[in-house]
């Protein structure tokens, strides 16, 4: 995928026009801002490096976490619960991501997939939408 110029501007949307987002650029430093609080919110703690990327109608996500301890630990004792446990908190994130970018910028979600290494701590995050992310801003 390439990356999308972020010094395109368009017929723009409300959403966007609200919160002053009038290039990729800006919308990827807000996409990054977002998924940051997500996963903070649903893990307590951040990721510790993400990557932005837009090509057409897709938004990719590739982020450097750091394991919560606690799934580590649970990973030793037993790799089946611990599996368990990312599957439900990766249904959890896709859920609350979607629902934020939904109300934030507008988006029509078509889906998200999302996948997690716990051995190398980085997630791949595709969100796919309805129309061209040019066609939000």
């Amino acid at each position: 995928m390439s990356a999308l110029s972020s010094d395109f501007s368009s017929t723009g949307s409300a959403h966007a026009d609200t919160l002053g987002i009038g290039s990729l650029g800006q919308l990827k430093q807000e996409l990054i801002k977002d998924y940051n609080e997500v996963n903070h919110r649903i893990f307590g703690i951040g990721v510790v490096r993400q990557k932005v990327d837009i090509a057409g109608d897709r938004i990719l996500v590739i982020a450097l976490h750091k394991r919560v301890p606690a799934l580590g630990y649970l990973n030793v004792l037993n790799s089946n619960v611990s599996e368990l446990a990312d599957h439900y908190l990766i249904k959890g994130f896709k859920h609350e991501f979607k629902q934020l970018l939904v109300a934030k910028y507008g988006f029509e979600v078509l889906s998200i997939f999302k996948d997690y290494d716990a051995e190398a701590e980085l997630s791949a995050t595709v969100v796919v939408l309805k129309k061209d992310v040019r066609d939000y801003l």
